[in-house]
């Protein structure tokens, strides 16, 4: 296995497609620093799965997407495409070249695909974990690997060390087992307390079925109760009703008065309001008159005070001028400028010195730089001469240790080739051996045992969806047969309750039954017998034998206060059979539909139902068949939902099932009882059936697999034995190859370097020929500092003439502004002079006009004084007449109000009442509405046969309570509404102390064991999978100390050896820290170059620790072999003799493994077999490609 091929697209600094084409060697990639060289490494480790934006040199991982440059837009996704070849099978997958492919786009999404198909990270970590490549990428050696080799912990290197030797594949599936094991305790806890929880709730079901019996009783006297209760609230609220109806008519008359008397008020309140309303008319409009007036005297006084002191400010006297003299400020201004003028020409002067001292200095500049030049040019000259000395010196050591590494190489490839030869002979003859045991092998064949374990597993699958469909049918049955024991139980119950009858049923006074209990009814035609037996007896009613032991019964019932009972008697004479009318096809006679029971006294019984049902006919609807009346009036019509219509009577409503309904219910349920009970014990026994037939499915299941594993399992361990063989003598065989090419490529490389050897040293001899110093230009001597004293010099005298001349011009510019500022404050001077005499005459003329206006103003004043006064009389006037106005119109009010107060009141009273009366009547509608509603009883029926007026009857005894057989019967007592409240608080507490009743409860009893045993099962279950789960984990951690144990082994001996190949006369091992827990102890490096005591990594030089996790990476590399390895300037820091060694151990690595090389050394580079050329352009990286042996060839 190698790598093919490397293609990048939009990663990093690759834009374009660029594809890599690896060979078998070692291949380098080479190109100045920043070009994209280790881009390269990140492309592998992210393409087979890096998750890591750190290790990838980012801050995030869409970091890895082509940015852009200034002449190119960035990408929107990155993509690396790895083709391996797999020719040797090191890879779990049926192709002999597989490609694995990872995409990320800009949003976030990342793609992985294997061959083309999209795949998990998962699935391309585990596909190359099996050729010894794991997660922690310990088979690419980056920038700063061996920093972090050198830093790393005890157990850091334990890491290594498994991740080579394909240990963690084996903690990862030990950890997945923990994880289940952890879930799987949380699961066993829960499950732990549902059991016990339904353990605790079985208890309680099974006394729940008791208490239902007691129920039936107590909630006869709460209905009792709460009936006439509510019968009493009625009559009470309808009594109330009628009095607050009576109050209304006095109410609604003294409102009327009321009316009337506020109707003349409100009159009388309009005219005076419209009066007031034309008085504030009147006044407001003299109060705007004389506001008005007010405000334009008071005008006309300002106007006269303003006019009064204008004129006496306007006869004031002018000031006098006090400026400067005009001509004074002009001849100043005339001195300044001849100033000026007297300064220019001194300027003059000044500027032409300037120019001769610029020139003078430039030419010093000018001698100076010449100088210079010249001396720059002169030791260029020495410094080149020197380069290319030390560079042909170079050339020539390179050749020289080319030479000795040649020879060097020369003898381990021909080692080589005679150890691989040996090899291959060993190798042929296992193969051989291998084949000839291939033919030997087992006479079954495995498709057959894959087809018996398909039968198995089919068979099992089968058994085990009988044994459910069993199991459910066997539960379903078992629920059945449950509710309806329960269901018969509660029917007896309800037949047991007999009152009277029951107690002569048990005294033995020739009793023949309850007359129900010895009859059968057709089907649908129960409801209407039960009524017309209530109608012409009792359904309940007790048959006797004649009318003495009716005698004796009454005498019975009274003397032991059992209560009451209605009997027939059997030996009544019958009336002579008549003829009886042509009955229309819907109705029927009812004596039609009876049939004696299988009692023994059941023909007896049904003697006397006969005589009493004689005229009882059965209809559909008793309102279709009024008409049956009319032709005989003794005819009793029955519907079949028991309305009862006579000539002279009639009965009807809801009313609950009777006897005969309990009795046709509890013969069906006996019926369904014994089926279900067959059915029980058949679903049974097939479970049993089903059961036993799984179990011999189940262990016949499970000796197939064994047998199919384990054949499987020796057919595979031979392939891969043969694979494993055939794969190592191809491998040697194309290693004694390479080594016989790479010898004679090394003897050809030789020869080469020997030239080149001699021709460095010939040129060597003609560089020192030549001596720059000969040359004439070499001989001329210059004095630069004297030069550049002059220079100083030059500029010091430039910069006093240019100074000089800038002091002369801002003197010039301070005497010409200065006449310039004269010259126009005289300007300004006489304008204002000119000014002040206009301004003189207009303050007369101004005073004359302000002397004319304070006459007239005088004048206007006078007459604004009378209209005020008039204007003030007549708002005076107004004002009263309004005061008098407002008190009685304030007068009228209060009496509107206190007549509006009364309406109120009234109305508020009415209203009130009307709202009570309509809550009264909305009382009373829910009381009705609750009586129809919960209770079936209407509200005249409810008054009629519950309300205050009527006897209470004695409560009826529970069954199971004791009676007193001395005590009297209890008689009806008249209605005491705290009595019947007492009666019901005691009845809902007895109630209360029952607690909730479940007529289900046995049912759910069922369930609920059903379920328990289920839980119970799963319980054992999860306590199977868990000790499962803790043997997977002990052979994981036997497995792991096996692998490690060996792996440690090999990477222990490996270190010993490369230790003292790089570093000559040292000692060097790896030592376990903890050596008794081989699951958990870490490893220790111990280094101890030759010449030193020290062992510690820390103590030793910064060269020869890196050198110690080269050779701990070699070790490794050695002891556990991958396909590839990828080095990212591992050898950067080494010398010239350290790196010899370390190319030595690559060219031994070589022989198992492919390297890839990213390096910068020529030694490196030597022993390529192919190179690629890595260079940048705009930001964007290109690679050119050469093959060695091609060039060699060339």
């Amino acid at each position: 296995m190698h790598l093919k091929s490397l293609t990048l697209r939009g990663f990093k600094s690759f834009a374009s497609a660029t594809t890599l084409e690896f060979e078998p060697g070692i291949t380098c990639v080479v190109g100045p620093n920043g070009s994209g060289k280790s881009n390269v490494v990140d492309a592998l480790a992210w393409v087979m799965g890096e998750q890591g934006a750190k290790s990838l040199r980012g801050g995030k991982m869409d970091d890895v997407i082509f940015a852009g440059t200034s002449g190119k837009a960035p990408l929107g996704r990155a993509e690396v495409i790895l083709t391996i070849d797999n020719a040797d099978g090191a890879l779990n997958i049926d192709y002999s070249e597989v490609t694995i492919s990872r995409t990320l786009f800009r949003s976030g999404g990342s793609e992985y695909a294997i061959n083309g198909e999209p795949c998990r990270l998962l699935d391309v970590q585990e596909l190359l974990s099996d050729s010894g490549i794991g997660r922690e990428m310990h088979v690419i050696v980056g920038q700063g690997r061996l920093d972090n080799v050198l830093h790393a912990t005890p157990e850091d290197r334990r890491g290594f060390i498994e991740e080579a030797a394909g240990v963690l594949k084996h903690r990862k599936r030990k950890e997945k087992a923990l994880r289940k094991l952890e879930a799987m305790n949380a699961n066993l806890t829960r499950l732990q307390d549902l059991t016990h929880e339904l353990r605790r709730q079985l208890k309680p079901l099974g006394r729940q079925a008791e208490v239902a019996r007691r129920a039936q009783v107590i909630q006869t006297d709460v209905r009792d109760s709460r009936l006439r209760l509510l019968a009493d609230d009625l009559v009470i609220l309808q009594a109330e009703l009628d009095r607050e109806e009576a109050d209304e008519a006095l109410l609604r008359t003294r409102r009327s008065e009321l009316d009337g008397q506020l109707a003349t008020a409100r009159g009388r309140e309009e005219t005076v309001e419209q009066a007031t309303t034309d008085d504030a008319s009147a006044l407001a409009q003299v109060n705007e008159l004389h506001t008005r007036l007010t405000a334009l005297r008071e005008r006309y006084r300002g106007l006269i005070n303003l006019a009064e002191d204008r004129a006496r400010h306007l006869h004031e006297p002018d000031a006098a001028a006090n400026g400067a003299d005009p001509e004074q400020l002009e001849a100043q201004a005339q001195l300044a400028l001849a100033s000026a003028a007297q300064l220019s020409e001194e300027c003059k002067q000044l500027q032409e010195t300037l120019k001769n001292r610029e020139e003078l200095s430039a030419q010093a500049e000018q001698r100076h730089a010449d100088a210079l030049s010249q001396e720059q040019r002169r030791a260029r000259a020495l410094s080149q001469h020197r380069e290319q000395a030390v560079r042909l010196q170079g050339a020539r050591d390179s050749a020289s240790s080319k030479i000795q590494a040649r020879d060097a190489e020369i003898v381990r490839l021909t080692e080589q080739l005679g150890d691989a030869t040996a090899r291959i002979d060993e190798l042929a003859c296992k193969v051989d051996e291998l084949g000839s045991a291939t033919a030997e092998s087992s006479s079954q064949p495995l498709d057959e045992l894959a087809k018996r374990a398909e039968v198995a597993k089919a068979q099992r699958e089968q058994a085990k969806a009988n044994r459910d469909e069993a199991r459910e049918a066997a539960s379903q049955s078992s629920r059945e047969a449950a509710g309806i024991d329960a269901r018969l139980d509660a029917l007896r119950m309800s037949l047991a309750e007999g009152g009277g009858s029951a107690a002569l049923e048990n005294a033995q006074l020739h009793a023949l039954g309850v007359v129900s209990d010895n009859l059968r009814i057709e089907a649908g035609y129960e409801t209407a017998i039960e009524a017309a037996l209530q109608w012409s007896a009792d359904a309940d009613a007790l048959a006797v034998a004649d009318v003495a032991s009716a005698v004796a019964a009454l005498a019975h019932l009274r003397s032991s206060q059992a209560g009451r009972a209605y009997m027939v008697i059997a030996d009544t004479p019958r009336s002579a059979p008549g003829g009886r009318a042509n009955l229309p096809a819907d109705a029927r006679w009812a004596v039609d539909v009876i049939r004696p029971s299988d009692e023994v006294a059941a023909s007896s019984v049904l003697n006397v139902v006969n005589e009493l049902l004689a005229h009882v006919v059965v209809v559909p609807q008793v309102a279709t068949f009024v008409d049956l009346l009319d032709q005989d009036s003794s005819l009793v019509l029955v519907s079949a939902d028991g309305d009862i219509l006579t000539r002279s009577a009639a009965s009807g409503g809801n009313a609950a099932a009777g006897r005969l309904h309990i009795v046709a219910a509890v013969e069906q349920a006996e019926s369904d009882q014994q089926r279900i009970r067959a059915a029980v014990e058949s679903t049974a026994a097939a479970l049993t059936s089903a059961e036993d037939a799984f179990r011999l499915a189940n262990d016949a299941d499970v000796r197939a697999k064994e047998e199919f594993a384990a054949a499987r399992s020796s057919v595979a361990d031979h392939n891969a034995a043969v694979a494993l063989a055939t794969s190592r003598l191809d491998g040697v065989r194309a290693e004694a190859q390479r080594a016989q090419k790479a010898l004679e490529q090394a003897q050809t490389s030789r020869v080469a370097d020997e030239a080149a050897l001699q021709q460095a040293i010939e040129r060597i001899e003609a560089h020192q020929a030549l001596d720059p110093a000969a040359t004439p230009e070499f001989r001329e001597q210059f004095d630069v500092e004297a030069l550049r004293a002059a220079v100083i010099e030059a500029r010091q005298a430039e910069t006093q003439a240019r100074l000089a001349v800038r002091t002369a011009e801002e003197r010039i510019a301070a005497y010409e502004s200065r006449a310039k500022d004269l010259q126009a404050t005289a300007s300004a001077e006489r304008e204002a002079r000119a000014q002040a005499l206009a301004a003189a005459a207009e303050r007369r003329r101004q005073a004359k006009v302000a002397t004319e206006v304070l006459a007239v103003a005088d004048g206007a004043v006078n007459q604004l004084e009378t209209a005020v006064a008039k204007s003030a009389a007549r708002r005076h006037h107004l004002t009263n007449l309004a005061a008098s106005r407002s008190q009685e119109l304030a007068t009228l009010r209060a009496t509107i109000r206190e007549l509006t107060d009364k309406i109120e009141k009234l109305t508020t009273d009415v209203h009130r009442d009307e709202i009570a009366r309509a809550e009264q009547r909305l009382r009373v509608e829910q009381l009705e509405t609750k009586s129809l509603e919960e209770y079936g009883v209407g509200p005249e029926e409810l008054i009629n046969e519950y309300g205050p007026q009527v006897m209470v009857p004695p409560s009826a005894i529970a069954a199971g309570d004791e009676v007193d057989p001395d005590a009297p019967a209890p008689e009806p007592y008249p209605f005491v509404r705290a009595e019947q409240e007492k009666r019901l608080r005691q009845a809902e507490k007895q109630m209360a102390l029952l607690g909730r009743v479940n007529p289900l409860a046995l049912e759910e009893f069922t369930a609920m064991e059903e379920r328990h045993t289920f839980l119970n099962t799963q319980l054992e279950d999860l306590k199977r999978s868990r000790k499962d789960l803790l043997d997977i984990v002990a052979e994981v951690d036997e497995r792991v100390q096996q692998v490690f144990a060996e792996a440690f082994a090999d990477v222990q001996r490996e270190f010993t050896g490369v230790f003292e190949r790089l570093f000559p006369g040292g000692e060097g091992r790896l030592v376990l820290t903890e050596p008794n827990d081989l699951l958990n102890t870490g490893i220790e490096v111990e280094a101890r170059p030759a010449g030193k005591k020290v062992k510690r990594l820390s103590l030793l030089s910064g060269g020869e620790r890196s050198l110690t996790a080269v050779a701990f990476l070699v070790s490794l590399f050695k002891a556990r072999p991958s396909p590839f390895y990828l080095m990212d300037e591992v050898e950067a820091a080494l010398d010239d003799v350290n790196l010899g060694r370390l190319i030595g151990l690559m060219e031994e690595l070589r022989g198992t493994s492919q390297l890839l090389i990213i390096t910068h050394q020529k030694r490196t580079m030597e022993i390529a077999d192919a190179l690629y050329g890595v260079t940048m352009r705009e930001g964007v990286t290109a690679v050119i490609s050469q093959r060695m042996r091609e060039l060699v060839t060339t």
